[in-house]
């Protein structure tokens, strides 16, 4: 690559990343600058890229320009099996909410071929941490050849609801769960950030709302931030929960709007609780 193609590639890559700032309404500069940094097309395979249509189906590109991977769109990593790097803007947005800052611990759970990872790679900077968690062998291996250049990323081949991070700042789940796994919410640091989408059975994905879970002085606080349609997180669904928490949907955005708190206390189910289960319940109770 001649020095004007990588000149160019890198205002291709400045002016994506402005995309996204507007497209995920990002509040942060240091989001927006990890994404002008990270080169898309490493983590997306040998061209030709193929991108998703509304359709449903997938498209490639013509030629091998890397330019053409720098847009908002989402893009094939595994035909197949409709595994997608999934659409910068929103994906940008839920990092941004993450709160993943220099010199902290991020854990990416659902990383895929390690895109986002890198994303809050660059956030948290070589002083911090990012622990990456792939359950698919296959998709592990290829984020860990991915993610070579930034060595303070440590990729794990393990079930996301079970294997114990460590202490987290933020926690990005990038899959769709009934309800959060115990070791999620037993990591979190004073002032860290739960990132997680809380679906139901959908017809092709899940769909539901992302749900961010916050460490204060009295207990756990809890708002949802975003409507999301996400694949499921193997091991973080039940059934019954599902039930439940379409239910609890179905209640409207009202109620919905007046959740405030995650509770994790033993009570009997009341007025306040919007879904309640054995070891957890979201609340309407105020906690500041």
């Amino acid at each position: 690559m001649t020095q004007a193609d990588e000149t160019a590639l890198d205002e291709a890559r400045r002016f994506y990343a402005e995309e996204i700032r507007l497209a995920g309404a990002l509040e942060r500069e240091a989001v927006v600058g990890a994404f002008s940094r990270v080169p898309r097309e490493r983590f997306l395979g040998p061209p030709p890229w193929k991108i998703a249509g509304r359709d449903g189906r997938y498209r490639a590109l013509p030629g091998d320009d890397p330019r053409t991977t720098y847009h908002n769109v989402i893009f094939a990593i595994d035909e197949g099996r409709r595994l997608n790097n999934g659409e910068p803007g929103f994906v940008g947005f839920l990092i941004d909410a993450s709160g993943a800052d220099e010199g902290q611990h991020a854990v990416h759970i659902g990383c895929g071929t390690g895109y986002y990872t890198a994303v809050l790679a660059e956030l948290v900077g070589s002083s911090g941490q990012v622990t990456a968690i792939e359950l698919d062998e296959g998709l592990a291996d290829r984020a860990r050849q991915n993610l070579e250049p930034w060595p303070w990323v440590d990729v794990r081949q393990a079930d996301g609801t079970v294997f114990d991070p460590g202490a987290a700042d933020a926690i990005l789940v990038n899959a769709g769960a009934t309800h959060p796994a115990p070791v999620w919410l037993d990591r979190l640091l004073p002032g860290a950030n739960l990132i997680l989408p809380l679906t139901v059975n959908a017809p092709v994905h899940g769909g539901g709302w992302v749900l961010r879970v916050t460490p204060v002085a009295k207990g756990l606080s809890a708002r949802f931030i975003s409507p999301v349609g996400i694949y499921h997180c193997v091991g973080a669904r039940d059934d019954a929960l599902n039930r439940r928490l379409a239910d609890a949907y179905a209640r409207g955005d009202e109620a919905r709007g007046r959740v405030r708190s995650l509770r994790r206390d033993a009570h009997v189910e009341g007025d306040d609780c919007w879904l309640h289960a054995d070891d957890f319940c979201l609340s309407s109770l105020e906690l500041e």
